[in-house]
């Protein structure tokens, strides 16, 4: 698939992008992306018929957010030697076909060349509005959202990540983090309740960051989590606080800031003001957790291994991990 003869269309390049759970390979038209036969625990793409099925989740729930990009699932072939997309003989792979969008109206592509402005920001804020609005809820997905889910998701991330501690990760901020994250959820228990009970956990998109939302001749919003439903079920707080969180990493608070505002005021949510430290905490440690695994994974080159370890203290900077309220006071994400 790194060929450009392998493709049915003229190819003349083909680039290629990896993360620890795919490989994705640019043709200029479409992209394809295949998934690895990885077991992490939290996903398991080991056998071709899960692959298939999680590939076609992958096209079935981005539609959701986008339109005309998700082309369906292809299938890769061999046949005498020879590899084929959706060609003759035995199915050896799946891949998600997709129209290729342009680089340069990726949100954090604007945002660096100064060209997001403030009305394109409320123009996102009220699709995520509207999106939240209509989403599924109800008996089967909330419990996604209940204090008691959290709680133990909080926890996993704690076990996934202990042995990084003082090693990949700084373990004095570890057991900062972890210490306010159980502070915050027993004090706020009953918040975690009144959401549930107002029916604010939702069928998200669950990896909502600014390199996955374009703006072309309108808002497309890509790659979503459909490996496991317990990481796209959640409060839409939860949802937000991805982009947010991921906003500020790439230096751009006052953008998340008006996202944030915007968003309150579409939706009529004020205690989204209250959940969204506590929730963007929990976001920037998934993603240093991710970090964490692709490095103890021993197949990266050096400068891929360089700017993940940079990218992982980014993660831990206190101007998203933890409210500066945690410098003054015993209380972290004091409301």
């Amino acid at each position: 698939m790194a060929r450009p003869e392998f493709y049915p269309q003229p190819v003349t390049k083909v680039d290629q992008r990896e993360t620890h759970i795919s490989k994705v390979f640019l043709t200029g038209i479409y992209v394809y992306k295949i998934k690895k036969a990885v077991d992490l625990e939290f996903l398991d793409y080991t056998s071709l018929s899960k692959r298939k099925f999680y590939c076609e989740q992958e096209t079935l729930l981005n539609r959701r957010l986008s339109h005309d990009i998700y082309m369906g699932v292809v299938a890769v072939t061999l046949a005498d030697g020879r590899y084929f997309l959706d060609g003759p003989g035995e199915v050896v792979e799946y891949a998600v076909k997709m129209r290729q969008l342009p680089e340069q109206c990726a949100m954090v592509r604007l945002l660096r060349s100064g060209k997001m402005d403030r009305k394109t920001t409320a123009q996102l804020a009220l699709k995520l509005a509207e999106f939240y609005g209509q989403t599924p809820t109800g008996e089967g997905i909330n419990s996604y959202g209940a204090w008691e889910t959290i709680r133990a998701n909080c926890e996993e991330n704690f076990r996934q990540t202990d042995t990084f501690a003082g090693n990949i990760l700084d373990e004095r901020m570890f057991q900062v983090i972890r210490a306010a994250t159980r502070s915050f959820l027993h004090r706020r228990k009953e918040l975690f309740k009144q959401r549930v009970n107002a029916g604010k956990i939702r069928d998200c998109h669950g990896d909502l960051r600014s390199g996955h939302i374009y703006f072309t001749d309108d808002i497309q919003i890509i790659d979503c989590i459909e490996f496991d439903e317990r990481f796209r079920y959640s409060d839409i707080t939860s949802d937000l606080a991805f982009l947010i969180m991921d906003l500020d990493y790439e230096g751009f608070p006052n953008t998340a800031r008006h996202l944030l505002d915007c968003y309150v005021r579409y939706a009529d949510d004020p205690d989204v003001s209250v959940l969204i430290d506590f929730y963007k905490c929990y976001r920037a440690f998934v993603r240093a957790k991710v970090n964490c695994l692709r490095l103890a994974g021993n197949t990266l080159g050096d400068w891929e291994k360089r700017r993940l370890h940079r990218g992982t203290d980014r993660y831990r900077m206190p101007e998203f991990i933890i409210s500066s309220n945690l410098k003054t006071s015993s209380s972290p994400w004091r409301t």
